[in-house]
């Protein structure tokens, strides 16, 4: 769908001025108050557009902010995520989300947000943070010529894969800046509850490896900036990982069982991989996604001898929070004999579901709930009555794009409406391999360390 990227660097205050004419990009913890804004369209099609805003604090802490704009040609903001977005006539106000206001000096966050426009689509040359101007100057590519107008089902099927991926990451965790977790941090080896919780404490990058059985019971947070990752035989027994407030995290190569609440809950954070996990025997979800999260991608991991699988969205009334959020990539996870939530989605759109291998579900499969948009694409059904369907129990329909999936004894499923652009380059394998790949690469153990 993407045609090209522009993007706008803004500097403001006396700090920024002398930036610019430096030709720097960064500003000493005492600058004078001011912002840095980098507005960058990251997809046009025809009549659409998809733009980021990252904002950067130069001034005084801040306990709440708006960052504000006008439009020189009729655009406007039709969805937003990480800020709540207001717009009378050309002027558009961002306000902070409750989980993002607090911004130190020196100190980013990114929203973003969908739009329209017509005729042509110009960046915005000025902004406000909080009434304090951004001035600067154009930097980037110039504006790409609008692409087709798209339909309104999702992109076709790939026919080529991805830039190569060291990690193997795909999927809605490779959006909004990328998810590397603790990057190239020198691992720390935890054997112990207490252990784990202080390493992974706090935004420093940090990765660690988890050594032997871990007995606890409860959530054990986890900060911004962090690999955990198991070593060979590593499990977490009667307690699970809380990632809240949190971005960059990746959670691989663990076995979890017998958890007392959720084993991986994930609210209000962003950019998170969960990878390469064996899960089993738990009181409630084995992996939750709800209160704002976006840019999550759950892959390769292996669920069974369990009822809740996956939730994405915790509330049907929790809309104006999670609306425009809760973009999740489900890819080659293997649901073996679990009953319902393989996903259960409320408003996220889209949310991707393909390549999973669904096996004896008893329950449901997947269902899109609340307004949600779900494409199910590319996955293999083995006996489950019930692959997909619009609704669940008290929760209005969302809409579900079903194509190019493998069903066998298995009943035909619900779809119905249309679904957004998958934004993201991907390799979608043959419906019918699916199994085959499936068990053989999904759940712990399955990974070179």
């Amino acid at each position: 769908m993407s045609s090209g990227k522009r993007h706008l660097t803004i500097l403001g205050g006396a700090a920024g001025a002398l930036c610019l004419a430096a030709g720097l990009v960064t500003a000493p913890a005492s600058a004078a108050p001011g912002c840095q804004v980098t507005y960058s369209v990251s997809s046009q099609w025809d009549n659409g557009f998809g733009a980021n805003i990252a904002i950067t604090n130069l001034g005084d802490p801040l306990t709440g902010w708006q960052l504000k704009w006008s439009f020189s040609a009729g655009q406007a903001v039709t969805q937003g995520w990480n800020a709540t977005f207001s717009q009378s006539g050309s002027a558009v106000t961002a306000a902070n989300a409750p989980y993002n206001g607090d911004l130190a000096t020196g100190a980013a966050t990114t929203i973003g947000f969908n739009g329209s426009w017509s005729g042509s689509n110009p960046i915005p040359t000025s902004f406000t943070l909080n009434g304090v101007a951004c001035t600067g100057s154009v930097t980037g590519s110039p504006s790409p010529s609008p692409s087709p107008s798209p339909t309104p089902t999702p992109t076709p099927t790939p026919t080529t894969s991805p830039p190569p991926n060291p990690t193997g990451l795909a999927g809605w965790a490779t959006q909004g800046g990328g998810t590397t977790g603790g990057g190239s941090a020198s691992a720390t080896t935890v054997t112990s509850a207490s252990a784990l919780t202080s390493a992974a404490s706090g935004t420093g990058a940090a990765v660690i490896r988890v050594s032997g059985t871990i007995s606890c019971s409860g959530m054990l947070r986890i900060g911004s900036n962090k690999t955990i990752i198991g070593n060979p035989g590593a499990a977490i027994v009667g307690c699970g990982l809380n990632v809240s407030n949190a971005s960059n995290v990746i959670i691989r190569n663990l076995t979890f069982r017998n958890w007392d609440d959720d084993a991986i809950n994930v609210q209000y954070s962003t950019r998170v991989w969960i990878d390469h996990n064996t899960l089993s025997n738990g009181y409630d979800g084995a992996i939750d996604i709800k209160r704002a999260s976006d840019y999550v991608t759950v892959s390769w991991n292996r669920l069974y001898s369990h009822d809740k699988a996956m939730l994405l969205g915790h509330s049907d009334d929790n809309g104006a929070e999670d609306r425009g959020h809760l973009r999740v990539t489900y890819h080659h996870n293997w649901l073996d004999g679990t009953n319902q939530r393989n996903p259960r989605v409320r408003f996220g759109n889209p949310v991707h579901v393909y390549n999973n291998y669904y096996s004896n579900v008893r329950g449901y499969g997947v269902a899109s709930t609340e307004g949600a948009g779900v494409l199910v694409e590319g996955n293999y059904f083995e006996n489950v009555p019930d692959p997909y369907h619009l609704g669940e129990a008290a929760s209005g329909p969302g809409t579900l794009v079903a194509r190019n999936n493998y069903l066998t004894g298995s009943g035909s499923g619900q779809q119905g409406g249309s679904v957004a652009s998958i934004p993201y380059s991907y390799s979608l394998d043959g419906a019918s391999s699916v199994k085959s790949i499936v068990t053989s690469g999904a759940g712990a153990g399955k990974i070179n360390l």
